[in-house]
């Protein structure tokens, strides 16, 4: 076993340039957008907040950016029956809201970028833009949101299933 491993992460010519394609990708849909990009260690490394976004956005999508940084996954998938408690055990830093894409190339996360202001759709389309951005990124086509942003899940009743 070794004393060291190798690791990459995005610089801030990396970080500007996925900040300026989600930029660009969140004006041609015609929705504002706070968008973050962070290094492998959750780190802010650039971020923007489009004239009209929502305020509260900022908060919410630098967390989104640093959970998918520090998860390697991007941001609603973990179930909705834990993520209250998950968010608490990481002192309000970590979400489960939709729009976080880790930045991943052969292996390697190199930080995630994420957007917020829109539907979580909108924000997880401008941030698979921004990711792109890097050459080789994995554009987690296989994602599947599990939170109850998207589940029907409402303060943990679950929906009837239909027989």
């Amino acid at each position: 076993m070794s004393d060291i491993k190798e690791a990459r992460t995005l610089t801030l010519e990396g970080a500007l340039k996925v900040l300026n394609a989600a930029i660009g990708e969140a004006t041609r849909i015609g929705q504002p957008m706070c968008i973050a990009v962070v290094d492998t260690g959750g780190n802010l490394l650039a971020f923007g907040r489009m004239d009209g976004s929502k305020g509260l956005s900022v908060t919410s999508s630098i967390n989104k950016a640093r959970t998918s940084a520090l998860s390697g996954t991007p941001t609603g998938v973990a179930h909705a029956d834990v993520e209250i408690q998950v968010t608490l055990a990481h002192e309000n830093r970590w979400t489960n809201l939709i729009g976080g894409i880790p930045i991943r190339v052969d292996g390697f996360i190199l930080g995630a970028v994420s957007a917020g202001s829109g539907s979580g759709a909108q924000d997880i389309a401008v941030a698979r833009v921004g990711a792109a951005a890097i050459e080789g990124a994995d554009m987690f086509a296989d994602f599947m949101p599990q939170g109850a942003e998207n589940s029907g899940i409402i303060r943990g009743v679950m929906p009837q299933a239909k027989v």
